[in-house]
């Protein structure tokens, strides 16, 4: 997003934590009435439009915002949409990208408040695994000619009392409502907004045999440590790896493993 649209969103994400941190409002009420925004704006292009249009006072696209929304969601939900439209928008697509990201965020706050939020981060990272090692899997949940309703069953019968109800929820969301986006892309997205509900960042750690207790608690420490901030593990094996660990943070890679050490005495070698 551009200055504008950034700053909207900060001011929105401000808005939204405010109300959540209201014990009263239920959190996962409200983040399924922003999806239902999301899908409305993302649906009708010349209400996004207009409801973005800069010639357009932020006072008169609030109150449209607000007879639109009545009786159709809760009162803060209307409130928080028809100031979302009062803010600048550099495109009318960063207000759904915007009220889409709040429904998750909200979303995530509910599993935050239930204490579930490690759950749902550890879920969504072995939902992505799961896809990435499943070419029929992912192709049924990307297939175009596929109804949404179809993939939202498929992914019921894969997730229902197997993970949180939010994770459930954030996956058939995204899978139903790609907008665009990769499913690789999506997931990635919300285990991003998932460590930051916390202030964490997320390392993939990839080792031969599963680390103990002992070694994750040392290897957190030592990261928290290399990058100033809390780190969550996600924690894969693959035996390929032959021994030590490889560690993504971001776009960096630590690669610690003996095929990496391996490799590298093979290039030297040859060289």
């Amino acid at each position: 997003m551009n200055g504008a649209s950034r700053e909207a969103l900060a001011t929105a994400r401000e808005s939204l934590d405010a109300l959540t941190d209201n014990t009263s409002v239920d959190a996962a009420k409200l983040a399924g009435e922003l999806a239902a925004v999301t899908a409305l704006l993302d649906r009708e292009v010349s209400l996004r439009r207009v409801l973005t249009d800069p010639a357009q006072a932020g006072e008169a696209k609030a109150e449209l915002a607000g007879r639109l929304l009545s009786g159709q969601v809760g009162g803060e939900t209307a409130d928080l949409v028809s100031g979302m439209v009062r803010s600048r928008w550099s495109q009318s697509r960063d207000l759904v990208d915007s009220v889409e990201e709040l429904a998750n965020i909200a979303d995530l706050t509910a599993a935050q408040q239930a204490g579930a939020l490690d759950d749902v981060e550890d879920e969504l990272f072995r939902f992505g695994r799961i896809v990435s090692s499943s070419t029929e899997l992912r192709s049924a949940l990307t297939d175009k000619a596929a109804t949404a309703s179809a993939k939202g069953e498929l992914l019921r019968s894969l997730l229902g009392g197997k993970a949180q109800a939010v994770t459930e929820r954030l996956i058939v969301r995204l899978v139903t409502q790609p907008r665009g986006r990769s499913l690789e892309a999506g997931l990635e997205s919300l285990s991003k907004l998932a460590a930051a509900r916390r202030d964490r960042m997320v390392a993939v750690v990839t080792s031969a045999v599963p680390l103990t207790d002992q070694q994750k608690q040392r290897l957190g420490a030592v990261l928290a440590k290399l990058y100033g901030r809390q780190m969550h593990l996600n924690l894969d094996v693959d035996p390929t790896v032959l021994g030590g660990i490889s560690v993504q943070v971001g776009d960096e890679v630590i690669n610690g493993t003996i095929a990496e050490r391996l490799e590298e005495a093979t290039r030297r070698l040859a060289g």
